[in-house]
């Protein structure tokens, strides 16, 4: 008896909706009141980015305190490097030694901070403005009701920086002769070289749910609002060739000072460590509202434009990692705030 009561459920169930909405002015597929169910329209899609660029964050593998042999050492860099106020006298001595390079026997070890984690302030990513081909695709519940599904031909996407990312080093070297300090801004990149930080492919369909001012039939140029949610995906991420060898040469620095070498890394010299740069972009859902207007031509063709704001932003990942061992060398991030405002005009049918 239970079972019979189930299946005479699941068959109420299954029917009853296929019967409500044949006869429904909101589901059926029949056109009712003199409009066309269906439209779709393709034209000029034109994104721009309103948002602000953010600081990079940078964590490297070489912890705070992170003592390190200096070994073979170019004098000027150590001068470089060096704190004169903290030794006066040091830093003279090794400023008038008749040699370019300082020998491992003389440098002795250094103790290496502010390499951990760091903030670079002024610096960042912004994304450009884009251009492509749009299509809309609207299913009417009423002829004032639509639910429309946005989308086009995914377009590449320059992403343009903003600064010079420095390494913020501190310490003290440990000589033969005595203590120095050290303090240096080292430079590792500048963003803005080559007119683009990287480039990606942008995919973004948006799904919104219109209301169409007017009536079929009446209204010729007919006003619409439109909210909804919009999805971006990026993929073929290209990073600019100058940044990536940059960031290669700091993965090398910080093998280095693992290496007992922290001479060599402030040498800017190749190290034990075959290091590999990859970028990477986080997916990300955001609201979208819009407000636009059709013009018919005719029962079946019109003109449409549009224009859209999204609250957009997601995350852009750096990883220097050493292709020999599998180890993250330096890690770095940044929010990049898109917020594109988002303009369109084109020409559909309604079927």
């Amino acid at each position: 008896m239970k079972k019979h009561a189930l299946y005479i459920a699941v068959g109420f169930a299954t029917t009853f909706p296929t019967m409500s909405f044949a006869n429904s002015p909101y589901f059926s597929l029949k056109d009712g009141d003199g409009f066309k169910r269906f439209s779709i329209s393709a034209g000029w899609l034109h994104a721009m980015p309103q948002g602000s660029a953010n600081p990079v964050n940078i964590n490297t593998s070489v912890a705070e305190g992170t003592t390190s042999k200096v070994g073979e050492v170019s004098k000027q860099a150590v001068l470089d490097a060096a704190e004169r106020d903290s030794n006066p006298l040091l830093y003279e001595a090794i400023k008038i030694l008749p040699t370019d390079t300082l020998p491992s026997l003389l440098t002795g070890t250094a103790t290496v901070n502010g390499l951990s984690n760091w903030q670079a302030q002024g610096t960042g990513l912004e994304a450009d403005d884009v251009d492509t081909v749009g299509i809309m695709a609207n299913y009417h519940f009423t002829d004032n009701f639509s639910l429309e599904i946005k989308a086009g031909i995914p377009p590449k996407v320059d992403i343009k920086g903003k600064g010079d990312i420095y390494a913020p080093l501190s310490g003290t070297a440990s000589t033969s002769l005595g203590d120095l300090g050290l303090k240096q801004d080292i430079h590792i990149t500048d963003l803005t070289q080559g007119g683009k930080a990287a480039s990606a492919r942008a995919w973004l369909p948006a799904v919104e749910l219109h209301y169409q001012f007017g009536k079929s039939g009446v209204n010729k140029f007919r006003p619409y609002v439109g909210a909804g949610v919009m999805y971006a995906y990026f993929n073929d991420l290209e990073m600019n060739s100058g940044i990536e060898a940059d960031l290669i040469k700091a993965g090398h620095m910080i093998q280095n000072i693992h290496d007992g070498k922290a001479g060599a890394a402030l040498d800017g010299k190749t190290s034990s460590a075959d290091p590999v740069v990859k970028l990477k972009a986080t997916d990300t859902f955001a609201p979208i509202v819009t407000i636009g207007a059709t013009y018919d031509f005719n029962p079946n063709w019109f003109a449409v434009g549009s224009v859209s704001y999204s609250k957009m932003n997601n995350e852009a990942k750096i990883y220097v990692t050493d292709r020999n061992t599998g180890k993250e060398l330096i890690q770095a991030n940044t929010k990049i705030d898109i917020d594109p405002l988002i303009t369109y005009v084109g020409v559909g049918y309604r079927f």
